[in-house]
C-alpha cells in the first residue's frame, strides 16, 4: 500500500471513529458528532506510545510547540460543542493552577472566526491549533474519539491518558497530579 493510499485509509477511519455513534454518546442539532461520557483511561508506563510532534499554526497566526520534556494537556473541541462549553472554565482554571503544564486546544469542525470568540468568550489562557490533522498522529495510541477529547501527553513525549468527554476538575487534575509524581 502506498504512503498516500496508507494515509487516506488512516483518515477516512479517523473520520469514522469521530462521527460514528457509540453507547455513551449523544448528538445534538445538525453536527454529527460523539460526545464521550468522561471515561477516564491512564497507560502505565510500559504501555504508552510516542505522541506525535505537538505542532501548528495558532487561531491568533503564531507558531505553536509542544517543548519536549514538558506534560502536555491537548484538548479536542469545537464551539458549536455544549460538553465543550461547559468544561472550558474547568480548563482555563487548570490551565493556570499548572503553569508548568503545557495546554492547547485542537479545534475541529468549526470555523476560525467563532472559534476566536469562543477563545475570547471564555478566557483560554492557552494556544489553539486551528489544523485539526495532528489528530491523525495518534492512530496508535488514544486517539481523539470524542469531541470534546482530552490527551495527556508525560514529559517524555509519551501517550500518558485520555478523557473521552467533559474534563472535570477532579478527573483532570487526577491525571495531571499521577503524571506529575512519575
Amino acid at each position: 500500500m502506498t504512503h498516500r493510499k496508507a494515509l487516506a485509509a488512516l483518515s477516512l477511519v479517523l473520520a469514522l471513529t469521530l462521527s460514528a455513534c457509540s453507547g455513551g454518546g449523544t448528538t445534538t442539532g445538525n453536527k454529527s458528532f460523539v460526545s464521550g461520557n468522561g471515561t477516564v483511561t491512564f497507560l502505565d508506563v510500559s504501555n504508552r506510545v510516542a505522541a506525535p510532534k505537538i505542532s501548528g499554526i495558532t487561531l491568533t497566526g503564531t507558531t505553536f510547540t509542544l517543548v519536549p520534556g514538558t506534560i502536555g494537556v491537548l484538548n479536542v473541541w469545537a464551539s458549536w460543542c455544549a460538553p465543550c462549553r461547559a468544561e472550558a472554565p474547568t480548563l482555563a482554571a487548570l490551565a493556570l493552577k499548572y503553569p508548568e503544564v503545557s495546554f492547547v486546544g485542537v479545534l475541529t469542525r468549526d470555523n476560525i472566526a467563532t472559534a476566536q470568540a469562543f477563545v475570547n468568550r471564555f478566557s483560554l489562557p492557552y494556544p489553539t491549533l486551528k489544523d485539526d490533522s495532528i489528530l491523525l498522529g495518534f492512530h496508535n495510541s488514544l486517539i481523539a474519539n470524542a469531541i470534546p477529547s482530552t490527551v495527556i501527553i508525560d514529559k517524555s513525549g509519551k501517550v500518558a491518558g485520555r478523557i473521552s468527554g467533559e474534563v472535570t476538575v477532579a478527573s483532570l487534575t487526577d491525571l495531571i497530579d499521577r503524571i506529575r509524581a512519575e
